[in-house]
């Protein structure tokens, strides 16, 4: 299986490394995944609202 590879900040890193420990999760890549399938959902969750709200716009039943 093919395992991407992402380069970030070594002081980031270690500030991934503490918050991953403090919230007890078993390695910083746990936690560094966990982050950011949060970050995504939320992402979709606010595209999918816009695209609500303007297709309720469109319908003339919100201004």
């Amino acid at each position: 299986m093919f395992e991407p590879k992402v380069k970030i900040d070594r002081a980031l890193y270690q500030t991934l490394t503490k918050a991953s420990q403090i919230a007890g999760y078993s390695s910083v890549d746990e936690f560094i995944v966990h982050v950011l399938e949060k970050a995504a959902a939320e992402v979709e969750q606010a595209q999918s609202e816009d695209e609500v709200r303007k297709r309720l716009q469109g319908l003339g039943y919100i201004e």
